[in-house]
């Protein structure tokens, strides 16, 4: 008998800040749960009472919540960005990536806006949301990109229920 499949977040953040973090001789670091694929995307797994869903229009659904820490970390520190258990909230008002901004975990900030209209279904039933950088998000990355940036995806695997 086979194990159930868990359900995953996987987010590489930006790749042109993962990019430029590893080219000044920083350090990406991926803990607590959350592990770096060969491609440099980080993957979360869902915490215990994940709530994504999709309905029966095949419309994304739900609050889910996952695992795991990413650390970057350049320039002697001057450059520090702790982004923790990323959480995929869908309301009325659309959806949104928000994330724990400390070790603490004491604070969650918006990181990105998803685009529910342009979410597709990606290899194996995966589904891929894009995403664009909030104004929490902007200083969370330093102040260095503007509002509505593209991000990488967040391409989703849900549980198997």
């Amino acid at each position: 008998m086979t194990e159930p499949q868990q359900a995953t977040l996987n987010w590489g953040v930006k790749q042109s800040f993962r990019n430029y973090v590893e080219a000044t001789g920083g350090v990406t670091e991926a803990g607590g749960g959350a592990e770096r694929a060969p491609d440099g995307e980080f993957i979360f797994a869902a915490a215990p009472g994940d709530g994504l869903r999709l309905d029966a229009d095949g419309k994304l659904e739900g609050h889910g919540t996952f695992l795991g820490e990413v650390r970057f970390e350049a320039h002697g520190g001057m450059l520090s960005v702790f982004l923790a258990d990323p959480s995929l909230e869908i309301s009325e008002a659309g959806a949104v990536l928000t994330v724990a901004d400390s070790s603490a975990r004491t604070r969650r900030v918006e990181i990105a806006r998803l685009d529910l209209s342009a979410m597709t279904t990606g290899d194996a039933g995966e589904i891929v949301l894009p995403a664009a950088l909030s104004m929490d998000g902007i200083q969370l990355l330093g102040d260095h990109y503007p509002l509505r940036t593209a991000l990488d995806p967040v391409r989703l695997t849900l549980a198997e229920r």
